[in-house]
């Protein structure tokens, strides 16, 4: 008797113990509920001072994540976005991944900020964890070939500024603007400079300022006004570009002013101010007006789906970036089991063999994970982005 309930009982142990084995094999089961799931990380600031770009992304990929899942999902498997603030620091972006990784995350679509994800491209890359950003611009933001971007790094905006104001504005003085303590802004502005001396831009003035200082723009901006600069060029963020418009009003500098992707939250930065935007001209894959049936699309749904908010670039990368992940995941068949070092390996092969139309353009990808895509010139008329 004795002896029969002690090989029952060792079986149920060996029957319970490679259950729990079994469970512990793979990624599959990160949803709690036996349901296998494929789960992507979002981060970026939804909360401090940059954070309408994070908000902006959240809802861009929230939305994707939506439409793919509610389409079948990916590879058949539903899709679970995990989000987490990081308040663009680069100390808290370090944490939220690793809270992201405790959540059962297979890849990331992050971060949003480039000093951020610098920072988080390194701890990607000792997980050999498959990382795609919808707008850190930095060099060094996807660092290892394990990571990808969708938007235009800083150097590729500064040289397409450059060629760009060659070729519609020859003979035009120019003038820049630009804050020398920020990857961002300082990587643009060199890449410009140089762009700009060798296709023949007349750059009369380079007017640098810190994060210390960029509240007071009264000297770099009387510095222009002496220049008699015709160009202004603002590779800067959009709350910058605001006082910047705000205290050049005042002044009486009548210019016109010309930015990247960073001057992207301008118009409601500016508020009441709004009209000061009107003629500011700036390179962006995406316009929410633009004629075409998948801009006019999402930015429908977009609409929708956040009361009435009008879709950003940041917004369209993140939305870009969720779909660009559903393909190279197809693309490269992997399953929901599988470890996130073997999803990383097949993907960063996938990434390089797929082309992507997005509503940022049509997109492909080298091994150093940059994009290859055409940028596209807006100006802000009547309080919202017009083709050029």
């Amino acid at each position: 008797m004795k002896k029969s309930f002690m090989k029952k009982f060792a079986a149920v142990s060996m029957a319970v113990m490679m259950t729990v084995a079994m469970a512990g094999c793979g990624g599959g089961d990160n949803g709690g509920d036996g349901a296998a799931e494929f789960v992507i990380g979002g981060i970026g600031p939804t909360t401090g001072a940059a954070a309408t770009y994070g908000e902006a992304v959240k809802n861009g990929a929230e939305l994707a994540v939506k439409e793919i899942n509610e389409a079948g999902g990916i590879n058949g498997v539903q899709v679970r976005f995990e989000w987490q603030d990081d308040e663009a620091d680069a100390e808290k972006s370090v944490n939220a991944y690793n809270t992201l990784k405790d959540k059962g995350m297979q890849m990331l679509m992050g971060t949003t900020t480039s000093g951020a994800c610098t920072a988080v491209v390194a701890k990607t890359a000792e997980d050999n964890m498959f990382q795609l950003t919808p707008s850190g611009s930095a060099v060094e933001a996807i660092k290892g070939d394990h990571a990808f971007r969708v938007c235009f790094s800083d150097p590729n905006q500064g040289i397409g500024s450059a060629d760009y104001l060659a070729e519609n504005y020859a003979g035009k003085t120019v003038a820049a603007i630009y804050n020398s303590s920020d990857v961002y802004s300082a990587g643009i502005f060199e890449k410009f400079n140089a762009e700009a001396q060798a296709k023949g831009v007349k750059v009369v003035t380079a007017q640098a300022f810190t994060k210390d200082s960029a509240q007071d723009f009264t000297v770099q901006l009387q510095k222009v006004k002496e220049s008699k600069a015709e160009i202004v060029f603002l590779p800067i963020y959009y709350q910058e570009a605001a006082l910047i418009l705000t205290q050049a009003d005042k002044m009486g500098l009548d210019v016109t002013w010309f930015g990247c992707d960073g001057l992207d939250g301008v118009i409601p930065q500016l508020g009441d101010d709004a009209a000061l935007a009107e003629g500011v001209m700036l390179l962006t894959p995406f316009a929410a007006d633009a004629e075409d049936e998948k801009t006019q699309t999402f930015t429908a749904a977009y609409k929708e789906a956040y009361n009435g908010l009008v879709p950003t670039q940041f917004a369209a990368d993140a939305y870009d970036a969720i779909y660009v992940i559903k393909a190279a995941a197809e693309k490269a068949g992997v399953t929901p089991d599988m470890s996130v070092s073997d999803i990383c390996e097949a993907m960063k092969v996938a990434m390089t063999e797929i082309t992507v139309t997005g509503v940022t353009g049509d997109m492909t990808w080298s091994a150093d994970g940059e994009p290859t895509k055409s940028p596209k010139a807006m100006v802000i008329k009547d309080g919202t982005y017009a083709a050029l």
